[in-house]
């Protein structure tokens, strides 16, 4: 698939975007490479928007995928403030927002993904934010402290980070779950138990089981969250935090196969052998669970970066990888490997109460799917070694914590 010359054009500079334009150039890559971003910055880290940067412990240096220089002394034409408006397959050109029409050889669709939206009255508030950029997590900086509340809709991960930095600078937080139980749609009913423990502990709210029927204000800013039952939950701020939907309308309209996120093989190609796609925009194969799905994390993106950079390079592609996934919350590391599909048995290793435990998940033959560690690094790690192996194990050594985890994995 190599061509000397040819003209690689990757739409979106997040991680996945800025990964696969390095990789490309140390593949051996000899084109050009241009790399658009809609934002005004280079390529960065998201993770820590929602803890360190959030809490004023990471600077931009820190956050940066690579040095600001780095760009242009490898080649790599990067362009910010930029976004495609349309894509032209038979033209082989991406219309620019300026109305530009780029040419490329080969593209790279690495869109991302966009949070989800509530419609209900007063959203579009002074006050009610998001969480996906610097400038999201910069304006919900600037809305916390001491003496200050802040109400986030939505008991995801994100939701539950902001809420714990919320209180390491100070300020009350309430989380507003719709469901009964935080994390309900994905993590196990044992793991919301103990996060949902974990917060109230350290002061933060939580209502379950809750319905918004809107956003009121005072002074044109939001100043309280309305739920159906009447109770106002007064506030300084919103976040909402109820997911993301993948940035697939580009290839949609453009008559790629798109399901909830655009359709790719394990080279991260579409349909189209000049157009590939990597990161929260695709759905991928899972060859591990024998079944198509849209991931949403920073191992995801590089995995696929090297997906779409071999396959373009001409190189083997690299060995599928488990899925993992990771969250920070106070003093806790949650480390989850695998994805718990058909799992006929949950396993508890270790005690909750003292915040090292992990959860496995099996199949119905004791091949183990899926890992949830909470400060527990050795069984997320044989864990992952053990779901890519599709080891069988029974349940009874995995709780038996005489026996090591080096020792199971073996």
């Amino acid at each position: 698939m190599t061509e000397t010359d040819a003209h690689v054009v990757i739409l979106g500079a997040g991680h996945a975007g800025g990964t696969v334009a390095a990789l490309l150039r140390q593949y051996g890559w000899k084109g050009p490479i241009t790399l658009l971003g809609a934002e005004p910055l280079p390529p960065y880290q998201r993770p820590p928007l929602s803890k360190q940067w959030l809490r004023g412990e990471a600077d931009w240096k820190s956050l940066a995928l690579r040095a600001d220089s780095f760009y242009a002394a490898n080649g790599v034409a990067l362009r910010l403030g930029a976004s495609a408006t349309a894509l032209d397959r038979e033209a082989r050109s991406v219309t620019l927002g300026t109305g530009e029409r780029l040419a490329y050889d080969y593209l790279v669709l690495a869109l991302g993904s966009r949070s989800r939206t509530l419609d209900l009255p007063g959203i579009d508030l002074p006050g009610v934010l998001e969480l996906r950029t610097v400038a999201d997590a910069d304006a919900l900086k600037s809305a916390l402290g001491p003496g200050k509340r802040l109400a986030v809709i939505g008991g995801g991960y994100i939701g539950l980070e902001a809420a714990a930095s919320a209180r390491a600078l100070g300020a009350d937080a309430v989380v507003i779950e719709r469901e009964a139980r935080v994390l309900a749609r994905v993590a196990c009913p044992t793991l919301s138990a103990f996060f949902q423990d974990y917060h109230r502990a350290r002061g933060v709210e939580l209502v379950l089981d809750a319905r918004v029927e809107a956003l009121e204000a005072l002074s044109s800013r939001v100043s309280g969250v309305r739920l159906s039952n009447g109770r106002l939950i007064a506030c300084d701020a919103v976040l909402i935090g109820v997911g993301a939907l993948a940035n697939d309308e580009l290839a949609c309209a453009a008559g790629l196969a798109c399901e909830g996120g655009i359709v790719v093989d394990l080279a991260a190609r579409t349909a189209d052998p000049r157009v590939l796609a990597i990161g929260d925009c695709t759905r991928r194969p899972l060859p591990l669970y024998g079944r198509m799905w849209r991931l949403e994390s920073v191992p995801n993106a590089l995995e696929q970066a090297k997906q779409a950079a071999a396959s373009l390079c001409g190189r083997s592609p690299p060995a599928p990888e488990v899925p993992w996934f990771w969250s920070d919350q106070y003093d806790i590391r949650l480390q989850i490997a695998g994805l718990p599909f058909d799992a006929a048995e949950t396993v508890l290793r270790g005690d909750p109460a003292s915040a090292g435990f992990a959860l496995f998940h099996l199949a119905a033959d004791n091949r183990l799917l899926a890992v949830e560690a909470v400060n527990a690094a050795p069984e997320f790690m044989a864990g992952r070694l053990m779901i890519g192996r599709q080891k069988q194990i029974p349940g009874a050594r995995l709780r038996d914590m005489s026996v090591s985890m080096k020792d199971l994995a073996a």
